[in-house]
């Protein structure tokens, strides 16, 4: 197997699992978040968690000592998807994502507006990501909306437009993490959700990978919701799973080592 490990030392392993805040109720979010502050890096926060609980949300979760990757997908206009990316830098998140397909000219005109505003009011810049293909959609979905060829050729098309704009690294499928690691290098971040231990339910996933085969794809960040927030307890579920995550990076690290002479 070909290992396309792009990890740096600098963040240890809890640091890269994110946790989606697969809830509508404001207050299970923040008590998941209590938990896990200290476990994982990032908490996910996606549209129904959002439209419900909105940007007090997003201000408890950093009040809390948590860091937000704000999953809202941002599709529209340029000038538009700009706005919106620059008032999520506003309120501290960490992560910001929006879609490849709105074209190379929203992710450009998006990454300028949120530097300018970094810049000028000394905030921190988020890492902007890029959705390629969603983890629910199929080479069959693709079709009947238009879209030929192969399902990883569109990733992979997608996740070099969103290099070419600037963008810090895309969000996609873990079958897809190896071909993009392959095209956009290994500085460029690849969040992959879609990630499942190998007896849990699907649920809408339909690509998906373990976390360990995602990590040796060469996944940096890996997104899980249900299985940990539903798991009884969270806490052993998200390091069961870093536990998963450093195996791999410590398998890759092995098969990535120099050998020495034999007998030494």
């Amino acid at each position: 197997m070909t290992l396309h490990w792009p990890f740096s030392a600098r963040l240890s392993v809890r640091s890269r699992l994110i946790v989606a805040l697969d809830t509508d109720s404001t207050d299970e979010a923040l008590n998941i978040v209590d938990q896990l502050k200290g476990e994982v890096g990032m908490f996910k926060v996606g549209k129904p968690l959002f439209m419900h609980a909105g940007l007090q949300l997003v201000k408890a979760i950093r009040d809390r000592g948590g860091e937000v990757f704000l999953d809202l997908k941002f599709h529209d206009i340029p000038r538009t998807v700009a706005k919106a990316a620059v008032e999520a830098t506003r309120l501290g998140v960490r992560m910001l994502d929006l879609h490849a397909s709105g074209s190379l000219e929203m992710m450009q005109r998006t990454i300028v507006e949120v530097t300018k505003v970094c810049r000028t009011e000394s905030l921190r810049r988020p890492k902007m990501l890029a959705v390629t293909v969603l983890t629910s959609l199929d080479p069959s979905d693709l079709g009947r909306v238009g879209i030929s060829g192969d399902l990883e050729d569109q990733v992979v098309r997608l996740a070099r437009l969103a290099k070419e704009a600037g963008m810090d690294g895309v969000v996609t499928s873990p079958l897809e993490i190896a071909p993009i690691r392959e095209a956009c290098g290994r500085g460029f971040l690849i969040v992959s959700p879609g990630v499942r231990a190998r007896n849990a339910a699907r649920d809408e996933q339909r690509r998906m990978l373990s976390p360990e085969a995602a990590i040796q794809a060469g996944a940096d960040y890996l997104v899980v919701g249900r299985p940990i927030i539903e798991a009884r307890n969270p806490v052993s579920a998200a390091r069961d799973i870093v536990a998963a995550m450093e195996n791999a990076m410590e398998e890759a690290g092995a098969a990535t080592k120099p050998k020495g002479p034999k007998g030494a």
